[in-house]
């Protein structure tokens, strides 16, 4: 069986034969001189990474193969986000230091539009069995990370702005960056916050060859279609295995993204030490923005009900509890792109979170005390001396969007957030 998985495996890839002792970093090694399962590597394909990982071969083997469409000399990609040029991207260049949200929300605009629209198209791609550009999306995750580190609530507000109607692709989207803004919640540099954003990006792509009916079925999967539905870890491992040039974190966190650490996930039921971190981080990122998303078949849950899910998942054993804590952590109780009601009973989006004071954060007002819609304006909750009824203006709860009949997608489309805003004065 082992054997005929290999074989499906290598149908796609350009292999040469190699001594251990020639092996080099850098090298893919895509098949052994024996069985995968009598050697002790987790992984069917990895990545030379360092000189423990050719020690570690040269003691179990006589040869390799190695897929040179993989096989890189330094991942060069990842030394500076900044050396990415996508054509999509090319008048966009990122800032030379960190800038504020409202300065950087029309370059976050652009780059989370061209990047889901290429995400769609790899899986449009994937759907039809072409190849997805590897280069492409590094480029496009580049440019992720730069936003992230120069303003994080301008994309993470992009995350907020969702069509239930292509969620497939937003959410593969989404979990790019909020796999990257929980590294840099954790202090990842910028060449892991690369690897972390991609393998977000990657990890849904076994999901184009879930039939549709499955895939959106409204109603309990019967055990035969959950079989299915779960498979994608499969599929995506084997379309990402195949793909030249993919980082090879991504092809595993692909396969991976399902399991949790007390060994009830699936497909292989991997225990805490056997799941990487990246992976942890994705499974993470993969949760929040699913329960908090609509679907066709049901309403996102609020991003305090959302947070309160990842809480529970990691207590009971799920997920990875530090992370889950830093992603909160990230996200703040008031992240950019919710809906919140003041005390004065105004609606208000929050933009900009205070890191300093982060249940103040910067907010767009967006509706009056009567519920009507007003002149928008932005105040800054940390600075403003406004009062109701002798009490500092302050956030009362958090809103989902249909309770309070708001589009962000509306807002966001009209243009209202690049435009200069009129600050309020204090």
């Amino acid at each position: 069986m082992q054997n005929k998985i290999n074989n499906l495996l290598i149908d796609s890839v350009e292999e040469v034969q190699i001594g251990v002792k020639d092996l080099k970093i850098g090298m893919f090694v895509s098949r052994l001189d024996r069985p995968w399962l009598e050697t002790n590597f987790r992984f069917q394909g990895f990545e030379l990474k360092n000189q423990a990982d050719i020690d570690a071969v040269q003691k179990q083997c006589d040869f390799v193969f190695i897929d040179t469409t993989k096989q890189v000399k330094v991942p060069q990609y990842v030394a500076r986000s900044t050396s990415y040029t996508p054509d999509f991207l090319e008048k966009v260049q990122p800032p030379a230091k960190r800038t504020s949200f409202k300065h950087e929300i029309g370059k976050a605009e652009v780059i989370y539009q061209k990047a889901s629209g290429l995400v769609k198209n790899f899986m449009e791609e994937v759907k039809f069995g072409r190849p997805i550009n590897a280069l492409a999306a590094k480029k496009a995750v580049a440019y992720c990370v730069d936003s992230v580190l120069n303003a994080p609530d301008a994309l993470m507000l992009m995350t907020q702005l969702k069509n239930r109607d292509e969620y497939t692709a937003q959410h593969s989207m989404n979990v790019c960056i909020f796999s990257i803004a929980l590294g840099r919640q954790v202090n990842l540099p910028v060449e892991e916050l690369n690897h972390v954003g991609l393998c977000g990006m990657m990890h849904d792509m076994g999901k184009m060859r879930v039939p549709l009916e499955i895939l959106n079925k409204p109603g309990r999967l019967s055990p035969e279609e959950l079989a299915v539905m779960q498979s994608h870890a499969v599929m995506g491992w084997k379309i990402l295995l195949t793909t030249s040039g993919m980082y090879s974190g991504a092809v595993d966190v692909a396969f991976t993204h399902h399991e949790r650490l007390d060994g009830e996930g699936y497909p292989r039921q991997l225990k805490a030490e056997q799941i990487t971190p990246y992976t942890r981080m994705v499974a993470i990122a993969d949760m929040y923005d699913a329960v908090s998303s609509d679907r066709i078949y049901k309403k996102g849950r609020s991003h305090l009900d959302a947070i309160k899910i990842l809480t529970e998942s990691s207590s009971n054993g799920h997920l990875d509890p530090g992370l889950a804590m830093k992603f909160i952590e990230c996200l703040g109780i008031y992240p950019a792109g919710s809906l919140v009601e003041l005390n004065s009973g105004e609606i208000a989006m929050v933009i900009e979170v205070n890191p300093k004071a982060k249940l103040k954060p910067k907010i767009l007002m967006l509706r009056d005390t009567q519920k009507m819609p007003c002149q928008e304006f932005v105040v800054d909750l940390a600075l403003s001396s406004a009062t109701f009824d002798g009490q500092p203006l302050k956030i009362s709860t958090v809103l989902r969007a249909d309770e309070c009949g708001i589009d962000l997608l509306k807002y966001y489309q009209s243009g209202l957030l690049q435009k200069g805003w009129k600050q309020a004065k204090p």
